[in-house]
């Protein structure tokens, strides 16, 4: 594996996780109409990776 594939594929499974890890503020933001911008982020590095 490339040391370019790995390094965007290890970013990508961080970003999953945080995602995870922050769902809960983000509920609450979108809640209060302040929008969150995970999807465009997770979209962009699983593009890459693939």
């Amino acid at each position: 594996m490339r040391p370019v594939r790995f390094a965007l594929f290890a970013l990508y499974q961080l970003s999953v996780v945080l995602g995870v890890l922050l769902m809960p503020a983000a509920l609450l933001a979108r809640r209060i109409g302040v929008p969150v911008p995970f999807d465009r982020v997770l979209s962009g590095l699983g593009e890459r990776v693939d």
